[in-house]
């Protein structure tokens, strides 16, 4: 009998393990080259806006789900060498030297740990482009929802490679340097309790964890208030506190619990001790399943906030039919519409049009230094402001609005939750060519969604209105439009009229939102040239009228209530598939992680239920004590990330205006019934991952 021999019978007895930490490697590389795939994909970040919250968001979820996929690969490659010390130890005593076995081991790891990887890279391309095409194919489906994939998230996938098999390398050579062959032998039976805190450290956690998500989400703000420089990227580290909170709470868990058991001292006493003995094990899993679920909750969330207040502001409008345009253009008139509504069986109601002028508007201009500061300078000219007049703006509305003179009202939406794009303080408007100024007093806000947008609305007293008015040309001025549909509506009309009105508009029209000319007029007054983006720049005549960039973001988009509501998930169909896939890949991860962590519990613990079965313990008994080992494992994590996330969600909301409006609320209530669901899939797995671990044990309840 030689050495190779008995190596290869000891590593036939550890097939189990090393199963495992390929399967745990696997996942891992798989998940998180699916994610890259997709965070790298043109496909998302044409979509996205650059800088935007929605990017941000959707890297510090990739953070998460990266480090918590690489703590769950270690801690995968920990067990698996505390498997492999029996072995190693068996060898040693028989007089095999370090030398002898340390080839054979590191061949054996570079070869697990290389497979395992390489084939996780290998899935999570295909399993990005099967997740992609059945959103496609189940829920929309369109030219800007093809995938590309750009093959640089590869780099991201190797350096995760890197990493696991360095510490795969790493922990061999430990278990190697170890002199004592029976420390060695009985390494697989070592308990790591964890350090045991007083019964002050959940409460502390809960407040640690609430204090913290309350930092960090305020420290950018905090931190341009006091320094005038925009916050660099350390200043996220203020978020700590919400992960050493967490930790706390899921080391109160494991040692102490959340209830009394004064009275009944000895109940669950089994199930409390092995959690305890395996403390370490313990509270890093359940550390990183509940991270894995709030991410993955945080990124669903998105998805009913944004339909809610989408839909709802659709449903809310007072008009069917609302565009506008600059007076230089030629677009269908009453007439032409009418004529093409009559040939749908249509007949538009309640026409109503009205003028509006652009003027320019003061405001305090944010001059960046190439250290970061920056400082504010004010300019009398800065910005566009477009302007209706107090008499037309009731013949809309049907409202009964009285705008003193020398003052205006901001348009904004019923429920005031788009006030950042206009202004709430006194104001200069200026006449961009004959420079007559008017310093206006704010009076109130006006109530009119179908002209509350990023383009800033206001209303002018009728008077003051005529006289900056004076001298403007048709590039300066424009027609609002709004109409019903009496009886039914037709989506084919609607869609041939807005692409009508698309085709109407000349090239020099066809820009975003973002362009300003009273902005550009002012940079090239001061030689800026850069300072703001020129019309080449936000030019979207070269995008398709379908295409999410151009309906989200074109200066003159038309507002109908049937294109709206038909239409929603094909234009914002790129922004909800990302979000339900890093919520797919996030969820996966973790009760992947609660799954291994079962199977860990019946692989290390199997001793401790064929001791109990001799001494007498019923089936029913055994089982009992199983499902409390389990339930900890997947209850635990759902149910701290879940809350977590749905307090640090409902904060977010909260602090946008300071209050709850009734479709964030909407929004909200959507989330918990998510929620709900969630927890009932998580349930699923438990029950799932019970009956296998129970039958593996050979207890029959």
């Amino acid at each position: 009998m030689t050495f190779s021999y008995l190596e290869r019978k000891l590593q036939k007895a550890e097939v189990k393990q090393a199963v495992l930490y390929l399967f745990c490697n696997f996942i891992s590389l798989m998940l998180i080259t699916a994610y890259s795939a997709m965070m790298f994909s043109p496909t998302v970040l044409n979509i996205f806006p650059e800088g935007g919250d929605s990017l941000k968001q959707m890297y510090a979820i990739f953070v998460l789900a990266l480090v918590g996929c690489i703590v769950f690969t270690v801690y995968a490659s920990t067990l698996f060498f505390r498997k492999k010390s029996r072995q190693l130890g068996i060898l040693m005593a028989l007089g095999a030297s370090r030398r002898r076995l340390a080839p054979g081991l590191f061949t054996q790891v570079l070869l697990l740990s290389g497979a395992s990887s390489f084939a996780g890279i290998l899935a999570g391309i295909p399993l990005v482009i099967v997740l992609w095409e059945l959103f496609r194919t189940f829920l929309v489906d369109s030219a800007e929802m093809e995938l590309i994939l750009d093959f640089r998230f590869l780099f991201l996938s190797g350096a995760m490679f890197l990493v696991v098999t360095a510490f795969a390398c790493i922990l061999a050579f430990v278990y190697l340097r170890r002199t004592n062959i029976m420390d060695v032998v009985q390494e697989e039976h070592k308990n790591e309790p964890v350090k045991e805190l007083g019964r002050w450290c959940g409460p502390a956690g809960i407040l640690l964890l609430a204090g913290g998500a309350v930092l960090g989400y305020y420290s950018g703000s905090i931190y341009m208030t006091l320094f005038k420089k925009y916050p660099p990227a350390w200043i996220n580290a203020a978020y700590l506190p919400v992960f050493i909170g967490l930790y706390m709470i899921m080391l109160h868990t494991v040692v102490h619990g959340w209830t009394s058991r004064r009275k009944h001292p000895y109940k669950n006493i089994i199930a409390r001790s092995m959690m305890k003995f395996q403390g370490k094990q313990t509270v890093n899993s359940l550390l990183v399943s509940t991270v894995l679920i709030a991410g993955g909750c945080f990124a669903v969330f998105y998805i009913p906030v944004l339909s809610a207040s989408s839909l709802s502001e659709a449903n809310g409008r007072l008009y069917d039919y609302g565009f506008h345009y600059r007076a230089d253009q030629v677009l269908p008139d009453q007439k032409e519409i009418t004529d093409l509504a009559d040939s749908y069986g249509l007949a538009p109601a309640d026409w109503k049009e009205c003028a509006y002028i652009t003027l320019g508007m003061d405001g305090q201009m944010r001059i960046e230094e190439e250290d970061g500061s920056f400082h504010d300078e004010y300019r009398e000219m800065l910005t566009e402001s477009r302007l209706i007049s107090e008499s037309a703006y009731n013949a809309v509305t049907g409202q009964d609005a009285d705008v003193p003179a020398g003052s205006f009202c901001s348009i904004t939406n019923e429920e005031e939750t788009g006030t950042y794009w206009v202004s709430s303080s006194d104001s200069v408007f200026t006449n961009p060519l004959t420079h007559k100024t008017l310093s206006a007093e704010f009076a109130d806000y006006l109530h009119f969604s179908m002209l509350a947008d990023q383009m800033g609305w206001y209303v002018l007293d009728d008077a003051d209105y005529r006289i900056l008015s004076q001298g403007l040309t048709p590039y300066w001025s424009g027609k609002l439009v709004f109409f019903n549909m009496a009886g039914n509506d037709d989506y084919q009309f609607a869609r041939e009229l807005y692409h009508r009105i698309i085709k109407s508009f000349r090239k020099d029209c066809l820009t975003s939102v973002y362009y300003d000319r009273i902005g550009e007029m002012d940079a090239k007054k001061r030689g800026a040239k850069d300072s703001y983006r020129a019309l080449e720049a936000n030019d979207m005549s070269h995008l398709s009228p379908d295409a999410p960039d151009f309906r989200m973001y074109w200066m003159y988009m038309p507002k109908f209530r049937i294109l709206s509501a038909n239409d929603f998930l094909q234009t914002f169909a790129v922004f909800l598939m990302t979000f339900l896939f890093i919520c797919i890949i996030c969820l996966t991860a973790a009760m992947v992680i609660g799954y291994t962590r079962c199977q860990t519990i019946a692989i290390n613990n199997r001793y401790v239920f064929d001791d109990l079965k001799r001494l007498g313990a019923s089936p029913a008994f055994l089982l009992k004590e199983l499902r409390q080992q389990c339930g900890n494992v997947f209850k635990l994590p759902a149910l701290i990330g879940m809350t977590a996330m749905s307090f640090l969600y409902g904060m977010i909301l909260f602090a946008n205006d300071g209050r709850f409006s009734r479709t964030e609320v909407e929004g909200f209530l959507l989330c918990l019934g998510i929620i709900l669901i969630l927890a009932g899939l998580f349930y699923g797995v438990y029950t799932h991952t019970l009956c296998r671990i129970s039958r593996q044990l050979g207890i029959r309840g």
